[in-house]
This record gives structure tokens, C-alpha cells and sequence, in this order.
């Protein structure tokens, strides 16, 4: 059942218990009216209000302000009719209105309508009419314009508050949705199209026809991870937007998001971007990533068929000023807490691998 229309519904039951108890509450005071009859008469406009009410009310075409004003004016209108009704010795004593609780329908009417401030105009118009029944304000009618003015602000600001969570959990809902369908598009394409392009990329002897295949790969993938990086409300981001792409980078990801606070995710991603360029500049071979999310921790491997890494390499490149891999490397992942293990043996490539925790 949708949110609206069990607070119609609510209201519907309300005001048929309200009307019950103000046709027992006429039972038991007509023999004290001035005029019983007039008492009977608008006891049974209310029946004919309420069963209108509740049909009207659920039907959304019908909830509009003309019918909401109506409302209102008749209520206040049979709230009224109580001077002409009782006696005033009656009034004056306290004796209840020929309404009763029912007048207060309206104001939840408002409030279901338009919010706490809806609810409050409603509880002054109709807590105005009960002081003009009183002949003025004392205790009797000031303590009902507090409970009219508390029902209508805390049943606006709770249905408000309620219709927030209902749009906040339905686009969460078609969030999920869409997230399960690029899941299985993903593995669709990866099982047949991904596939059939990389290996083009790789193996056509037409260069031409290699680099659009390799450029389609790109692109798919681009299009499969969801294009441009989006920052989560969480501040999160989803490292897959961030990776390297080309005809030379051959990527094996996770079909569903791999989501790192959006600082962290991109300095691993930088750091990705660094081993990818040295296996282009040095290797001279083809790149390709692996991403690994696990609960603890994301892991990245960048592998290459070059020549490998000769023994003191890296240590002398530090030491000549080449700080590719000891600082956009290693200090990245070494300021995120993480780790760099560097395999490399020659004529059998180089693997980095990239770790940071969660």
C-alpha cells in the first residue's frame, strides 16, 4: 500500500469513529438541547460529509484545494451550529459540542495536505470556531487549540518526514535495480564482446583495425562501469571510472562497483596510472590490470610481458633522481596505509601489485 493512500485511508477511519461518538455523545445530551431536532439534522449532514469524505479522499484526481476549503467550511459550519443547538446554561457548563472530535478531521485533512503549516492554519480556523462557540477563551477552549495546533504540526511534520523516506527509498530501490542490470550486461559483454575485441586488438596483423578494436574495448568498458567517475553521497567513488584504458591496457574488473572514498581512490588510481605508463615506456608490451575488492582491503596487479626488471634497477633510479616508482608509486600507496610488491625477473616481465586497506 502506498503511503498516501493509507493516510487517506487513516483518516477515513477517524472520522467514522469521531462520527460514532458524536452520535452517541447526541444520544446521551439531546434531551438537554434547545433544539434536538436542528441536533439530528446536522448529525445526519455529518453522516452524508463522512461517507462523501471517505470516497472523495480516495480518489487522488478529487484531493484538491476546492474540496480541502469545503471540507473545512462545513466542519467549522456544523461546529458552529451548536450555539443555535444547546441551551447556553449548556455551553457555558462545558457540555460537549454537537461534533465533538469529529470538527478535528479537517485538520488532519490539512495537514496530510499540505504539511505542518497546513495542519496549523486548519487547527486556528477550526479552534476559532470553538472559541466563538464558547463566547471566548478559557481553559476548556485554550487547552483544545493547543491539542488542534499540536495534532496538526506533528501529523504535518511526520507525514513530510514520511514521504522523504518513501522518494528516498524508492530511487534506492531503482538504484538497485539499475545496478543489477549493468551487472549482468557487464558479464554478458565481458563473456562475448570484451573478449572478441581484446583479442582483435591483439592479434589482427592490420594495425588500423588493432587500434579501433583496442579503442571500442576502451570504450565499452568506459560505458559498462558508468562512464565518468560519480561521487556518492558517502563521498565514494567507483575505482573502475578511474583506471587507466587504451588498446594496450586489457582490464579484468569486478561487475559491480569498487568504491573507495573518493581521495584514496584516486591516488591508487594514479598510482595504477604510473605502473601502466612504465610498462608502456619501458616494457614496450601490453598492460594488464586486475582488480581484486575484497572485505579488508582493494588490490590492484599490473602485469607486463616486457623484459623484465634487472636486479638494483630501481634502487639506482632513486638514487639518479627517477622517482617514478619510489614516490608516485610507492609513496602513494605508503600515505594510504598500503603496500607495493614489485615481481620482476628478466625475460619473464614485471608485476606490480597495489594494496590498500579499507
Amino acid at each position: 500500500m502506498r503511503l498516501d493512500t493509507a493516510l487517506w485511508r487513516a483518516i477515513a477511519v477517524y472520522r467514522l469513529a469521531a462520527l460514532l461518538y458524536a452520535a452517541g455523545s447526541m444520544v446521551a445530551f439531546s434531551g438537554t438541547y434547545a433544539r434536538p431536532a436542528l441536533g439530528w439534522a446536522v448529525l445526519s449532514g455529518m453522516v452524508a460529509w463522512t461517507a462523501v469524505t471517505a470516497v472523495a479522499y480516495s480518489r487522488p484526481e478529487l484531493r484538491r484545494w476546492p474540496l480541502f476549503v469545503l471540507d473545512l467550511g462545513l466542519t467549522v459550519t456544523a461546529l458552529l451550529s451548536s450555539v443555535l443547538i444547546m441551551s447556553r446554561d449548556r455551553i457555558e457548563d462545558g457540555d460537549p459540542t454537537v461534533t465533538v472530535s469529529w470538527a478535528a478531521a479537517p485538520v488532519l485533512v490539512w495537514a496530510v495536505w499540505s504539511g505542518w503549516t497546513g495542519g496549523a492554519v486548519a487547527a486556528a480556523t477550526v479552534g476559532g470556531g470553538a472559541v466563538l462557540v464558547r463566547g471566548g477563551a478559557s481553559q476548556a477552549t485554550v487547552n483544545s487549540l493547543v491539542l488542534l495546533f499540536l495534532l496538526g504540526a506533528v501529523v504535518g511534520y511526520v507525514v513530510q518526514l514520511a514521504r522523504q523516506a518513501q522518494a528516498a527509498y524508492a530511487e534506492a530501490v531503482a538504484l538497485q535495480s539499475a545496478a543489477a542490470e549493468r551487472e549482468r550486461l557487464s558479464r554478458s559483454v565481458h563473456d562475448g564482446v570484451l573478449q572478441a575485441l581484446a583479442l582483435v586488438s591483439r592479434r589482427s596483423s592490420d594495425p588500423q583495425l588493432a587500434a579501433l578494436a583496442g579503442d571500442q574495448e576502451a570504450a565499452l568498458r568506459r560505458l559498462l562501469v558508468g562512464g565518468r567517475p560519480e561521487v556518492l553521497a558517502s563521498g565514494e567513488v567507483d575505482l573502475r571510472t578511474l583506471l587507466p584504458t587504451g588498446a594496450d591496457v586489457h582490464l579484468a574488473v569486478p561487475a559491480s562497483p569498487v568504491l573507495l572514498p573518493g581521495h584514496r581512490a584516486r591516488e591508487l588510481a594514479a598510482a595504477v596510472g604510473e605502473a601502466v605508463d612504465n610498462a608502456r615506456r619501458h616494457a614496450r608490451t601490453d598492460a594488464w590490470l586486475l582488480v581484486e575488492d575484497e572485505p579488508d582491503g582493494i588490490t590492484v596487479t599490473v602485469r607486463d610481458d616486457g623484459p623484465g626488471i634487472p636486479d638494483g634497477r630501481l634502487a639506482q633510479a632513486a638514487k639518479d633522481g627517477r622517482l617514478g616508482v619510489a614516490q608516485s608509486i610507492c609513496g602513494r600507496l605508503r600515505d594510504l596505509g598500503g603496500t607495493v610488491d614489485v615481481h620482476s625477473a628478466s625475460g619473464q616481465g614485471t608485476e606490480v601489485e597495489l594494496r590498500v586497506p579499507r
